[in-house]
């Protein structure tokens, strides 16, 4: 190798040492976070192995190498922070030429947790495909092609996308991540399902004949060509293969060179003054007064707060994907439409340590009892202008899928008494457990406070679940009693006991709020 990749292996080494030796807790999360990925790539390992033989093999192991590869492309527009190595612009004042650097980063991305995964998953995937002589040498060239293109890929990903991954917009992108996950979470639940519906994995063979031909699973494909004597087959793919590794090299490298050669926002003065804001607006849709400036601002927050938006993106994806999945499934009930309003509830929770440092500007507001009331009445009717629709829209959607138009009355009820409660004992809780929510990464809770983020959350959850229990009585009552004609008076009941149980608990904890402001702004703060 040469002294350039020498030297960018033993600087990601560093990089990787350096960051364990900071903190033990973080030094604590790679260790679990290694174990965790050594013991699935291990257990995956073994599962290909065992499969080899098998009529499905070939259709499995292409589709698992094709998402990984899905994986490796997205991982940098999510995570952009999680590696360090994935921003070229740190290397823009060496005096690097880009092809000996693109060789030397593409070395140096060899080493990680990722790479040795898909290491674990290529070497599975052509074992099990591999049968005889050329195919076992095929297969080496294979899962080379395939590791190459994976880091390829994310590398060239990262660096077409940097300028944009290092601004505040583009840090906005991990927001996605919460509904991703939750997407595919449900996805990869539906499909499985459908497989063991559908007589298992020959269902997917139309599927992975498609992906055989897309890199990097050509490779993977091409392995299962050689050992059927399809040897044309077999070269056609390792070539697609190898021209996509040539191209998106080529790409990284045209990506590296013009980030280090053009200029960006913080060497340029501005071309054109700054245009005047428009000072008119149209009608005021909120309150006058306080109460409609603490909804104004709280929706900004939604809007504009990158970790405000990722726990309302992710409950606002959850809530809608739980009770239609289940509903596609043939599994589901009208009354997981319920699960919207709760999903949506918990940002009841802790609403001043999503103000994190700003709270004091707050606290500088409230000197009564009063105060603080409309102050969590304003937050309240904030959360209550994205949540009852929300939650109207959900119980609509999933009482049609499931045409059981005769329940939505009483859904409707059940979904409205819960958000009351978790309104009330949001805004209690918000007042006796505060925490802080750190602004950088991708944690939610400061160091130490953990223990009260599980009491305010779960805790609350709890307390809800019991304030909810007279409508739920209710319900079962008139469901055991034969009384089903009567339940469409659920709706008015449970939207009359959510509202009185809300302003219940917001008048609890208006007192408690205006007398804890220092200690909840230390707690807010601490992050």
């Amino acid at each position: 190798m040469t002294t350039t990749t020498v030297t960018l292996v033993r600087l990601k080494l560093a990089l990787l040492r350096n960051g364990l030796r900071g903190s033990t807790g973080r030094r604590a999360a790679y260790i679990t976070t290694l174990v965790v990925v050594l013991l699935v790539a291990a257990l995956q390992l073994i599962g290909l192995i065992a499969l080899r033989g098998s009529t499905h093999a070939a259709t499995l192991g292409v589709i698992l190498t094709a998402v990984l590869a899905l994986g490796w492309a997205v991982m940098p527009l999510f995570f952009p922070s999680g590696d360090e190595t994935l921003d070229p612009t740190r290397l823009v004042m060496l005096p690097l030429r880009p092809h000996p650097l693109v060789r030397g980063l593409l070395i140096a991305s060899l080493v990680g947790i990722g790479p040795l995964f898909t290491l674990c998953l290529a070497v599975g995937a052509v074992i099990a495909l591999a049968h005889g002589a050329a195919a076992y040498a095929v297969a080496v060239l294979a899962v080379a092609l395939t590791l190459l293109t994976c880091v390829a890929l994310a590398r060239a990903v990262a660096a077409a996308n940097i300028r944009l991954l290092t601004s505040r917009k583009g840090r906005d992108l991990a927001v996605l991540s919460g509904l991703v996950i939750a997407v595919g979470a449900q996805v990869v639940n539906f499909g499985a399902q459908k497989l063991g519906s559908s007589g298992g994995l020959g269902a997917l063979d139309p599927a992975g004949d498609v992906l055989a031909w897309i890199p990097p699973a050509s490779a993977i494909g091409a392995v299962d060509s050689v050992s059927h004597g399809s040897y044309g087959v077999a070269a056609a793919r390792l070539v697609l293969c190898a021209a996509a590794l040539a191209g998106l090299l080529y790409a990284w490298q045209r990506a590296l060179t013009r980030l280090m050669t053009s200029p960006d926002g913080s060497t340029l003065q501005a071309a054109e003054p700054t245009r005047r804001r428009r000072t008119s607006r149209g009608p005021r849709l909120l309150p006058d007064g306080r109460t409609g400036t603490v909804m104004e601002r709280a929706l900004r927050y939604v809007w504009r707060d990158p970790k405000t938006k990722a726990a309302w993106v992710t409950s606002l994806a959850i809530g809608l994907i739980v009770p239609v999945f289940n509903a596609l499934q043939g599994t589901g009930s009208i009354y997981f439409a319920c699960f919207a309003a709760g999903m949506l509830g918990i940002q009841m929770y802790n609403q001043f340590g999503q103000d994190t440092s700003a709270f004091w500007m707050v606290a500088m507001t409230i000197s009564s009892p009063h105060d603080a009331y409309v102050e969590l009445r304003g937050r309240a009717l904030a959360l209550l202008t994205i949540t009852l629709p929300y939650a109207t829209l959900v119980t609509v959607v999933t009482t049609a899928m499931l045409g059981d138009w005769r329940a939505l009355p009483e859904v409707l009820g059940l979904s409205f008494a819960l958000l009351g409660a978790m309104l009330a004992t949001g805004a209690w809780s918000s007042a006796r457990f505060p925490y802080s929510i750190p602004q950088e990464g991708y944690k939610n809770v400061a160091p130490g406070q953990a223990g009260l983020a599980w009491i305010s959350i779960f805790g609350g959850m709890v307390a809800a679940a019991l304030l909810c229990a007279p409508v739920i009585a209710v319900a079962i009552w008139l469901h055991v009693s034969g009384a089903e004609s009567a339940t469409w008076l659920l709706l008015p009941v449970g939207a009359a006991y959510g509202a009185g149980i809300t302003l219940a608990g917001l008048r609890l904890a208006a007192p408690r709020t205006a007398a804890r402001l220092p200690e909840i702004l230390a707690a807010v703060s601490k992050g």
